[in-house]
């Protein structure tokens, strides 16, 4: 293993509850040895780039309901290819060779897993996306 993975696997999160057993399927593996540890690591990032978003579509989130505003966060997620491939991006650039090699096995389904993935974290920390109110 080389020093870029060593420092990656070293920084990442551990997650109890993403446990990794035998009987799960190859991708479900990926998802929870690799996938979610990656995506918690990224979490500010992942926020600080929704926010980013919203504001360049005119911060139009902001005047929704809570329930608009999940919609909305799916939608955008998987609606918008460029802001799609650019969360993949915060999440792949972290992974190390070896789970990029795994990765580009089955990147179709990997995707959706990763990309249902973010949109859950995102939605679970939508009361992060307030607007600021300056005093």
């Amino acid at each position: 293993m080389n020093k870029r993975d060593s420092y990656l696997l070293a920084l990442r999160p551990e997650i109890p509850s993403a446990k990794v057993t035998e009987n799960m399927s190859s991708d479900e593996q990926f998802q929870n040895a690799t996938l979610r540890p990656v995506i918690k690591l990224q979490d500010e990032l992942l926020l600080a780039g929704f926010k980013n978003y919203i504001q360049k579509h005119k911060n139009v989130f902001y005047e929704l309901s809570l329930e608009r505003r999940l919609a909305y966060i799916d939608n955008a997620i998987h609606k918008d290819t460029k802001f799609r491939n650019s969360l993949k991006g915060m999440v792949i650039g972290q992974f190390t060779i070896e789970e990029y090699e795994k990765y580009i096995q089955n990147s179709s389904a990997l995707n959706k897993r990763m990309m249902n993935l973010v949109t859950q974290r995102l939605q679970d920390n939508v009361q992060l996306l307030e607007k600021a109110i300056a005093c």
